[in-house]
């Protein structure tokens, strides 16, 4: 009898072990998630992306620039999405909107993920776009075209009058 309560109480000790360690664990990636989601708000916050797209099937030459400004980056209480309050740029569309966006996270790299997402009905967009080290890549569709995406993120330094200056 006594054996069996020396075994209950080492099985005891182990569960609340196990429990600690586990604590732990969900401690410590709590905070690792709230220092990744600080330094996206942080990295993508006052910043313009400059960069260029390829358009799949079409000799382009040199490659037409675009540019996004994204004036914030806010987390979002649904699980992965984040708002962008973005002003977008191309062709001879201007405008400014709020974008609730899914992020992705490859160990510290996110990833914009969007399928079929419609901005100011201008039909479905999809796009997986991944932010490194300054810098943007990835792949676009839109309808029955698509290509690729590129460029560097760079920080606004201050707003002048409604102007954007940038570094």
């Amino acid at each position: 009898m006594k054996s069996l309560s020396v075994t209950f109480a080492l099985l005891f000790a182990v569960g609340l072990s196990s429990i600690s360690l586990a604590a732990e664990k969900n401690d410590e990636a709590a905070k690792i998630e709230k220092e990744r989601f600080k330094k996206f708000e942080e990295m993508l916050s006052g910043v313009k992306l400059v960069g260029r797209f390829t358009i799949l099937g079409r000799d382009q030459g040199k490659l037409p620039e675009e540019e996004y400004t994204i004036k914030s980056v806010k987390k979002l209480p649904q699980e992965d999405f984040w708002k962008f309050e973005a002003r977008i740029k191309y062709g001879n569309n201007d405008y400014t909107v709020p974008l609730p966006l899914r992020v992705k996270w490859a160990d510290d790299t996110p990833m914009i993920t969007l399928t079929d997402f419609r901005i100011l009905g201008q039909g479905p967009f999809s796009a997986r776009v991944i932010f490194y080290n300054g810098k943007y890549a990835g792949t676009w569709s839109h309808g029955k075209a698509g290509g690729h995406l590129f460029g560097k993120i760079v920080k606004l330094k201050e707003k002048d009058s409604g102007q954007e200056k940038s570094e």
